[in-house]
């Protein structure tokens, strides 16, 4: 803009036009009308860029009057600034006005501002793309175009064969069952572990349902007490309960013809569990202070960490939601049960991570790998997600040894049963277990090199030897 963009100013009240003026004048020319009437007339004589409209004014509310005005003059972008926040008008004035922001009074100037400029920074671009309406909506077919573009890429980041597992890892049996019952429109509850990817495998069920293009929200139901979680989840109005300063749309309502993921179930308590049930019975959600309730078409995934079967037993899980919730349960392995996933994890883990860092990183050597085969994963997949990232930012080559592992997996004493990881060449898993065996040597003998090459039939050159080719190196 070669010139002051210029900002059209409604208000009834005087007062407020002056303040407006006072805190926008640098940088804009603001124009300023009393009522609709006046305010058409402006619009009929000026190239006005945006337009900030009070919405309770004598005659005619601002958002009926930005619906005219969306009509006759598209152009500009539309702002409502109000010291009501009733949620109605909220929804009319962004469906039905094409609003752009609603602003609350008392507003902060710095915030008007701000807005103000990012309105105008959307009308530049709007203006200088053939490809964009002048109505602030992208053109159909781009809007497509891109929805389509977007849903692609989430199926294929979260399809089930995304997800890290050894071709005969008792994993196998819950990613089937996962892809099996994605296409009904089922409730799912998924049992586990922490940390074993609960979430990683509802997303992969929600993003290869038929509602994979629809809203996918997730809640923590062991983190918040009964009325903030009631509130996330069906949303209040406002003054409902202390500290409700506004209404707020629930995460339900949100999630409409979507999914919702309710993480740790089980630590609900059973006066929500009540309000839940009722909710999943009937479909429909009433937030708290409200009068009327809400139908909301929404499927629900849940998961827990707990035995919700021993828990219904004990009388502290409601066994008709339970029966509600499992209507398809899936149980997924903890890892240390799935020591074939752990190299296959590890590799794209390290991958992942040393991408995300900008390090040079490119693999373990297997004295380190035979370390982590033998760990027992008490914190399953983030754990090891932890551990990867904690290497990959204290390394300094691209090979990792075992001297970067956490002192608990380090000093560990490996398990002489543990399994080895499959697909990988005769020469490898060699190394891997001559690795593990001189791990768990020297660990045993305190790394008393003349005691270890006795046990093992080596001498001390031989021994010092292997140590070197596997990375081995005293802890300090």
């Amino acid at each position: 803009m070669s010139k002051l963009p210029i900002i059209l100013v409604i208000d009834d009240e005087r007062q407020s036009q002056e303040a407006l003026r006072r805190v926008l004048g640098d940088e804009f020319q603001v124009l300023t009308a009393s009522n609709a009437e006046e305010a058409e007339n402006v619009l009929d004589q000026e190239m006005v860029h945006a337009i900030l409209c009070d919405q309770r004014m004598p005659g005619m509310q601002g958002v009926d009057f930005l619906r005219n005005v969306r009509e006759r003059w598209p152009d500009p972008v539309r702002m409502i600034i109000s010291g009501y926040t009733a949620s109605e008008d909220i929804i009319a004035g962004i469906n039905e006005a094409g609003i752009y922001q609603y602003i609350t009074k008392p507003w902060e100037p710095d915030e008007l501002i701000r807005t103000i400029r990012e309105g105008l920074r959307l009308w530049q671009l709007q203006n200088a793309s053939a490809q964009a309406s002048l109505d602030l909506k992208v053109a159909p077919a781009m809007l497509e175009s891109q929805v389509a573009q977007k849903t692609s890429r989430l199926k294929r980041a979260h399809h089930f064969d995304r997800i890290a597992h050894a071709p005969h890892s008792p994993l196998t049996e819950a990613i089937d069952m996962a892809s099996r019952v994605a296409a009904f429109d089922i409730s799912v509850l998924i049992t586990g572990e922490s940390g074993t990817g609960k979430e990683l495998l509802a997303r992969a069920i929600h993003y290869n349902s038929p509602r994979g293009t629809k809203p996918f929200v997730v809640e923590n139901c062991g983190a918040l007490p009964d009325q903030l979680l009631e509130s996330e989840l069906f949303g209040c109005k406002k003054g409902a309960f202390t500290g409700a300063y506004e209404d707020r749309i629930g995460l339900f309502e949100q999630a409409d013809g979507g999914t919702i993921f309710l993480d740790e179930i089980g630590e609900t308590s059973p006066a929500f569990q009540v309000k839940l049930l009722r909710v999943l019975q009937e479909g429909e959600i009433r937030p708290l202070g409200a009068r009327l309730t809400r139908k909301v078409d929404v499927r629900v995934i849940a998961a827990t960490n707990r035995n919700l079967e021993q828990d219904v037993h004990d009388k502290h899980f409601r066994r008709d939601l339970y029966y509600r919730l499992a209507a398809f349960p899936i149980h997924i392995p903890p890892l240390r049960d799935r020591p074939d996933d752990i190299t296959i994890l590890t590799k794209r883990l390290l991958a992942d991570t040393a991408r995300n860092f900008g390090k040079t990183v490119t693999h373990l050597s297997p004295a380190a790998m035979a370390l982590l085969s033998a760990y027992d994963w008490p914190g399953n997949v983030r754990e090891l997600m932890n551990e990867m990232q904690r290497m990959v930012a204290l390394a300094e080559a691209p090979i990792i040894g075992p001297e970067l592992l956490s002192p608990r997996i380090r000093h560990r004493q490996p398990t002489a049963s543990a399994s080895q990881p499959q697909g990988q060449s005769l020469r490898e898993q060699v190394d891997l277990l001559e690795a593990r065996i001189l791990a768990e040597t020297l660990q045993r003998h305190h790394w008393n090199i003349s005691r270890v090459a006795e046990e093992l039939g080596l001498s001390r050159v031989g021994l010092r030897a292997k140590l070197a080719r596997h990375g081995l190196e005293r802890p300090d």
